[in-house]
């Protein structure tokens, strides 16, 4: 079924697991990805970013979510990731979006509130869940550099206030992760990260989860954190078979010939990091 980004988070409480949530960059991504938690037997989150959105048209995405979500009885979620304009935000509910982020974490902490609060009331009142972001997550994200130099933990006691200030869904916190990390891994503050937790009941967010150890999700995962980014990885997977489909390939061959390999590698890294979230 086509769920809400609150839905799936609320049973992924109760029964104490991580939601994958997982960036598209393409369309023929897009039913790979479903199938991969069709497998799996679990829920999906399926997000892009405002740039993608864009390029392929929110309501096509929506559209094939919405349809591949009721023929293949999978819980599908849609989020908009990282979205800074509520122009942005609008569209992808008109679109037919279950979930947004409105990410005013580079804002000052009243206006982050205010802004996100704004968000929340014009979504939920159509049916839309919403995440926010307090801190900052290092990497690039949509050509933003967040350099190590300039990122901000979450702080618990401002996590506290600013919950219960907006209303949100889901809290995305900045505990030493980056977007785009791929090659090194990162070392997580957990004391932190147990703290949040603690103090506030919302399920948390990973972003940048490509940079986490494997090893480490479970321990995110019993500190609270329902939904898990992982995005760099799948790019870089269907990038490098793309490279080596297109490079030997002939110049008059069926192009899915060279594409369906580069959605396997997605499918698989979807399945093993699913199998991770579930504990499996």
């Amino acid at each position: 079924m086509y769920k809400t980004l609150k839905e799936v988070l609320e049973q992924a409480e109760k029964f104490n697991f991580t939601v994958g949530s997982f960036n598209m960059h393409n369309m023929e991504m897009l039913p790979a990805m479903i199938m991969a938690a069709k497998e799996m037997g679990s829920p999906i989150i399926i997000q892009t970013s405002a740039g993608t959105a864009k390029y392929i048209g929110y309501g096509v995405i929506a559209s094939v979510c919405k349809y591949m979500a009721d023929y293949e009885d999978v819980d599908v979620v849609l989020h908009l990731d990282h979205a800074a304009k509520f122009d942005d935000i609008r569209t992808a509910i008109e679109a037919g979006y279950s979930s947004v982020m409105f990410d005013g974490s580079a804002l000052p902490f009243k206006e982050n509130i205010l802004r996100t609060r704004a968000v929340v009331e014009y979504a939920h009142k159509r049916g839309v869940s919403v995440e926010a972001e307090l801190g900052t997550i290092g990497g690039t994200e949509e050509g933003v550099h967040v350099s190590a130099e300039n990122m901000v933990y979450t702080d618990p006691k401002a996590a506290k206030i600013f919950v219960e200030a907006t209303g949100i869904d889901a809290l995305a916190v900045g505990v030493g992760t980056n977007h785009g990390q791929y090659k090194s891994k990162t070392e997580l503050n957990f004391p932190l990260l147990k703290e949040i937790n603690e103090t506030i009941d919302t399920p948390l967010v990973i972003h940048g989860g490509t940079g986490v150890k494997e090893e480490d999700i479970h321990q995110c995962t019993n500190y609270g954190v329902r939904k898990f980014n992982v995005g760099t990885e799948l790019l870089v997977g269907w990038t490098e078979a793309a490279q080596k489909m297109f490079g030997q390939t002939k110049v008059n061959a069926s192009l899915r010939n060279n594409i369906v390999p580069c959605n396997d590698v997605v499918k698989d890294v979807i399945k093993r990091k699913i199998g991770i979230f579930l504990n499996l």
